[in-house]
Protein backbone atom coordinates (compact mmCIF):
# COMPACT_ATOMS: atom_id res chain seq x y z
CA UNK A 1 0.00 0.00 0.00
CA UNK A 2 2.93 2.30 0.98
CA UNK A 3 4.17 2.52 -2.36
CA UNK A 4 0.95 3.39 -4.11
CA UNK A 5 0.06 6.19 -1.75
CA UNK A 6 3.73 7.58 -2.76
CA UNK A 7 2.77 7.43 -6.42
CA UNK A 8 -1.09 7.85 -5.75
CA UNK A 9 0.55 11.65 -4.50
CA UNK A 10 3.85 11.77 -6.65
CA UNK A 11 6.03 11.78 -3.17
CA UNK A 12 9.23 13.31 -3.28
CA UNK A 13 11.77 13.08 -0.29
CA UNK A 14 14.93 14.70 0.19
CA UNK A 15 17.24 16.10 2.94
CA UNK A 16 19.44 14.67 5.65
CA UNK A 17 17.97 15.61 8.83
CA UNK A 18 15.59 12.63 11.12
CA UNK A 19 12.51 14.82 11.29
CA UNK A 20 9.99 14.40 8.42
CA UNK A 21 8.97 18.24 7.30
CA UNK A 22 5.88 17.99 4.72
CA UNK A 23 4.71 21.03 2.19
CA UNK A 24 1.62 20.65 0.85
CA UNK A 25 0.42 22.93 -1.79
CA UNK A 26 -2.93 25.34 -1.95
CA UNK A 27 -5.49 24.96 -4.16
CA UNK A 28 -4.79 24.89 -8.22
CA UNK A 29 -1.26 24.46 -6.84
CA UNK A 30 1.60 21.45 -7.15
CA UNK A 31 4.17 20.67 -5.61
CA UNK A 32 6.69 23.07 -7.78
CA UNK A 33 5.16 25.98 -5.12
CA UNK A 34 7.47 25.14 -2.56
CA UNK A 35 10.88 25.14 -4.85
CA UNK A 36 12.15 27.98 -3.57
CA UNK A 37 11.38 27.46 0.53
CA UNK A 38 11.58 23.78 1.07
CA UNK A 39 15.44 23.32 -0.21
CA UNK A 40 16.26 25.44 2.77
CA UNK A 41 15.04 22.81 5.12
CA UNK A 42 16.94 19.84 3.71
CA UNK A 43 20.20 20.11 5.88
CA UNK A 44 17.81 20.54 9.33
CA UNK A 45 15.09 17.95 7.87
CA UNK A 46 13.71 15.33 5.73
CA UNK A 47 11.60 17.20 3.17
CA UNK A 48 8.33 15.79 1.52
CA UNK A 49 6.99 17.27 -1.35
CA UNK A 50 3.90 15.91 -2.38
CA UNK A 51 0.49 16.66 -5.23
CA UNK A 52 -2.83 16.18 -4.18
CA UNK A 53 -4.71 13.89 -6.35
CA UNK A 54 -5.61 15.64 -9.84
CA UNK A 55 -2.82 17.93 -9.07
CA UNK A 56 0.31 18.42 -10.84
CA UNK A 57 2.04 14.79 -11.13
CA UNK A 58 -0.45 12.80 -8.99
CA UNK A 59 -2.08 9.27 -9.92
CA UNK A 60 -5.50 11.25 -11.51
CA UNK A 61 -6.85 8.02 -11.69
CA UNK A 62 -7.10 8.01 -8.32
CA UNK A 63 -9.55 10.95 -8.00
CA UNK A 64 -12.61 10.10 -6.67
CA UNK A 65 -15.50 12.66 -6.23
CA UNK A 66 -17.12 11.24 -3.11
CA UNK A 67 -14.05 11.25 -1.01
CA UNK A 68 -12.75 14.55 -2.10
CA UNK A 69 -15.31 16.54 -1.99
CA UNK A 70 -14.71 17.62 1.37
CA UNK A 71 -11.37 18.74 2.87
CA UNK A 72 -11.24 15.39 5.30
CA UNK A 73 -10.49 13.22 2.13
CA UNK A 74 -7.98 15.68 1.21
CA UNK A 75 -6.78 15.07 4.83
CA UNK A 76 -6.88 11.78 4.90
CA UNK A 77 -4.24 11.49 1.58
CA UNK A 78 -1.77 13.59 4.29
CA UNK A 79 -2.41 11.05 7.00
CA UNK A 80 -1.56 8.47 4.56
CA UNK A 81 1.05 9.67 2.74
CA UNK A 82 2.74 10.12 6.77
CA UNK A 83 1.73 6.55 6.91
CA UNK A 84 3.52 5.01 4.09
CA UNK A 85 6.50 7.02 4.66
CA UNK A 86 6.41 5.62 8.63
CA UNK A 87 6.98 9.13 9.66
CA UNK A 88 6.08 10.43 13.48
CA UNK A 89 6.30 13.89 14.44
CA UNK A 90 6.17 15.44 11.38
CA UNK A 91 6.51 19.44 10.92
CA UNK A 92 3.44 19.99 8.59
CA UNK A 93 3.60 23.38 6.32
CA UNK A 94 0.56 24.01 4.86
CA UNK A 95 -0.40 26.89 1.83
CA UNK A 96 -3.80 28.26 2.34
CA UNK A 97 -6.57 25.56 2.33
CA UNK A 98 -3.88 22.84 3.38
CA UNK A 99 -3.88 25.14 6.10
CA UNK A 100 -7.21 23.99 7.05
CA UNK A 101 -6.17 20.13 5.60
CA UNK A 102 -3.03 19.82 8.48
CA UNK A 103 -5.50 21.28 11.27
CA UNK A 104 -7.93 18.28 10.34
CA UNK A 105 -5.48 15.99 9.73
CA UNK A 106 -3.86 16.74 12.92
CA UNK A 107 -6.88 16.78 14.88
CA UNK A 108 -7.10 13.31 13.83
CA UNK A 109 -4.10 11.57 14.71
CA UNK A 110 -2.14 14.17 16.78
CA UNK A 111 0.57 11.60 17.17
CA UNK A 112 1.92 12.09 14.08
CA UNK A 113 2.67 15.57 14.37
CA UNK A 114 5.10 17.92 15.99
CA UNK A 115 4.21 21.76 14.52
CA UNK A 116 1.90 23.15 12.08
CA UNK A 117 2.95 25.90 10.02
CA UNK A 118 0.27 27.89 8.43
CA UNK A 119 0.92 30.05 5.23
CA UNK A 120 -2.09 32.16 4.46
CA UNK A 121 -4.60 30.11 6.53
CA UNK A 122 -8.29 31.06 6.38
CA UNK A 123 -10.79 28.02 8.21
CA UNK A 124 -13.49 30.10 5.98
CA UNK A 125 -13.39 32.16 3.22
CA UNK A 126 -17.06 33.39 3.89
CA UNK A 127 -18.17 36.58 5.63
CA UNK A 128 -20.46 35.81 8.54
CA UNK A 129 -20.72 39.15 10.43
CA UNK A 130 -20.32 40.89 12.80
CA UNK A 131 -17.95 38.70 14.32
CA UNK A 132 -16.18 37.31 11.43
CA UNK A 133 -14.96 38.68 8.00
CA UNK A 134 -13.42 35.49 6.15
CA UNK A 135 -13.06 38.27 2.82
CA UNK A 136 -16.16 36.91 1.22
CA UNK A 137 -19.66 37.36 0.83
CA UNK A 138 -21.27 34.07 -0.53
CA UNK A 139 -22.50 35.79 -3.58
CA UNK A 140 -19.20 36.64 -4.43
CA UNK A 141 -18.20 32.66 -4.17
CA UNK A 142 -20.84 31.38 -6.01
CA UNK A 143 -20.20 33.92 -8.77
CA UNK A 144 -16.63 32.80 -8.90
CA UNK A 145 -17.53 29.36 -9.15
CA UNK A 146 -20.21 29.97 -11.61
CA UNK A 147 -17.12 31.98 -13.94
CA UNK A 148 -15.43 28.44 -13.42
CA UNK A 149 -18.63 26.42 -14.79
CA UNK A 150 -18.88 29.40 -17.97
CA UNK A 151 -15.39 30.21 -18.61
CA UNK A 152 -12.85 28.05 -16.88
CA UNK A 153 -9.54 29.97 -18.81
CA UNK A 154 -11.19 33.34 -18.34
CA UNK A 155 -11.33 32.54 -14.69
CA UNK A 156 -7.82 31.45 -14.30
CA UNK A 157 -6.30 34.64 -16.23
CA UNK A 158 -8.62 36.85 -13.60
CA UNK A 159 -8.24 35.09 -10.46
CA UNK A 160 -4.56 34.64 -10.45
CA UNK A 161 -3.02 38.33 -10.43
CA UNK A 162 -5.56 38.74 -7.71
CA UNK A 163 -4.16 35.47 -5.84
CA UNK A 164 -0.75 36.61 -5.90
CA UNK A 165 -0.87 40.02 -5.66
CA UNK A 166 2.56 41.72 -6.30
CA UNK A 167 1.52 43.69 -9.69
CA UNK A 168 4.89 44.97 -10.35
CA UNK A 169 6.28 41.15 -11.00
CA UNK A 170 3.33 39.44 -13.53
CA UNK A 171 5.18 36.65 -13.72
CA UNK A 172 3.78 35.36 -10.64
CA UNK A 173 0.46 35.74 -11.64
CA UNK A 174 1.38 33.76 -15.20
CA UNK A 175 3.16 31.15 -13.46
CA UNK A 176 -0.39 30.80 -11.29
CA UNK A 177 -2.57 30.74 -13.91
CA UNK A 178 -0.42 28.13 -15.65
CA UNK A 179 -1.09 25.99 -12.73
CA UNK A 180 -5.07 26.46 -12.56
CA UNK A 181 -5.16 25.67 -16.34
CA UNK A 182 -3.14 22.47 -15.52
CA UNK A 183 -5.97 21.22 -13.21
CA UNK A 184 -8.77 19.09 -14.81
CA UNK A 185 -11.44 21.20 -14.83
CA UNK A 186 -13.74 19.03 -13.28
CA UNK A 187 -11.56 18.37 -10.32
CA UNK A 188 -10.37 21.85 -9.99
CA UNK A 189 -14.20 23.02 -9.31
CA UNK A 190 -14.99 20.47 -6.98
CA UNK A 191 -11.65 21.54 -5.42
CA UNK A 192 -12.53 24.81 -5.32
CA UNK A 193 -16.15 24.05 -3.52
CA UNK A 194 -14.62 21.80 -0.95
CA UNK A 195 -12.52 25.13 -0.34
CA UNK A 196 -14.52 27.93 -0.32
CA UNK A 197 -17.85 27.35 0.91
CA UNK A 198 -16.53 24.50 3.36
CA UNK A 199 -16.47 26.54 7.22
CA UNK A 200 -14.18 25.10 10.24
CA UNK A 201 -13.82 27.58 12.28
CA UNK A 202 -15.11 25.41 15.10
CA UNK A 203 -12.95 22.58 14.31
CA UNK A 204 -10.09 24.97 15.38
CA UNK A 205 -10.26 25.04 18.48
CA UNK A 206 -9.93 21.27 18.64
CA UNK A 207 -6.43 21.00 17.07
CA UNK A 208 -3.54 20.03 19.62
CA UNK A 209 -0.52 20.73 17.93
CA UNK A 210 1.81 23.93 18.47
CA UNK A 211 1.18 26.27 15.23
CA UNK A 212 2.64 29.08 13.59
CA UNK A 213 0.02 31.56 11.39
CA UNK A 214 1.82 33.33 8.86
CA UNK A 215 -0.17 36.43 7.51
CA UNK A 216 0.64 38.22 5.01
CA UNK A 217 0.24 41.85 4.15
CA UNK A 218 -2.45 42.87 1.51
CA UNK A 219 -3.55 39.64 1.15
CA UNK A 220 -7.03 39.66 -1.19
CA UNK A 221 -7.19 35.79 0.23
CA UNK A 222 -6.93 35.51 3.31
CA UNK A 223 -7.05 38.77 4.43
CA UNK A 224 -5.48 40.13 8.12
CA UNK A 225 -8.68 39.94 9.83
CA UNK A 226 -8.71 35.94 9.70
CA UNK A 227 -4.76 35.46 10.89
CA UNK A 228 -6.07 37.87 13.46
CA UNK A 229 -9.01 35.74 14.24
CA UNK A 230 -6.99 32.69 13.90
CA UNK A 231 -4.45 33.92 16.93
CA UNK A 232 -7.70 34.28 19.42
CA UNK A 233 -8.89 30.94 18.26
CA UNK A 234 -6.49 28.97 17.65
CA UNK A 235 -4.81 26.77 20.80
CA UNK A 236 -0.70 26.61 21.28
CA UNK A 237 -0.55 29.22 18.44
CA UNK A 238 2.13 31.92 17.23
CA UNK A 239 1.17 34.67 15.10
CA UNK A 240 3.64 36.16 12.88
CA UNK A 241 2.89 38.81 10.16
CA UNK A 242 5.19 39.13 7.39
CA UNK A 243 6.07 42.50 4.95
CA UNK A 244 5.24 40.72 1.64
CA UNK A 245 2.40 40.81 0.43
CA UNK A 246 -0.18 38.39 -1.91
CA UNK A 247 -1.01 35.40 -0.62
CA UNK A 248 1.83 33.46 -1.77
CA UNK A 249 4.84 34.47 -0.17
CA UNK A 250 6.26 30.87 -0.55
CA UNK A 251 6.43 32.28 -4.22
CA UNK A 252 7.11 35.80 -4.07
CA UNK A 253 9.09 36.29 -1.48
CA UNK A 254 10.61 32.91 -0.13
CA UNK A 255 13.05 34.34 1.30
CA UNK A 256 11.21 36.34 4.21
CA UNK A 257 9.09 33.38 4.33
CA UNK A 258 12.09 31.06 5.11
CA UNK A 259 13.16 33.42 7.84
CA UNK A 260 9.89 33.28 9.58
CA UNK A 261 9.38 29.51 9.46
CA UNK A 262 13.46 28.90 10.41
CA UNK A 263 12.52 31.05 13.49
CA UNK A 264 9.37 29.64 15.23
CA UNK A 265 11.30 26.17 14.14
CA UNK A 266 14.10 27.44 16.54
CA UNK A 267 12.53 29.38 19.24
CA UNK A 268 9.72 28.43 22.37
CA UNK A 269 6.43 27.71 21.15
CA UNK A 270 3.66 29.84 22.73
CA UNK A 271 0.78 28.55 24.71
CA UNK A 272 -2.31 31.29 24.63
CA UNK A 273 -5.53 30.64 25.87
CA UNK A 274 -7.78 30.65 23.15
CA UNK A 275 -10.87 33.21 22.83
CA UNK A 276 -14.21 31.14 22.91
CA UNK A 277 -16.03 31.31 19.50
CA UNK A 278 -18.88 33.55 18.74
Amino acid sequence: MSMSVLSRNNVRVSGRGEQYMIFAHGFGCDQAMWRYVAPAFEDSHRVVRFDYVGAGQSDVTAYDATRYGTLQGYASDVLEVIEALAAQQVVFVGHSVSATVGMLAAIRRPSRFDRLIHVGPSPSYLNDPPHYHGGFAKEDLLGLLEMMEKNYSGWAGALAPVVTGNPDHPEFAAELEASFCAYDTAIARAFAKATFLSDHRRDVVAVPVPSLIIQCAQDNIAPESVGRWLADHLPLSTYHALEATGHCPHLTHPDETIRAIRSYLDGPTASPTPAPLT
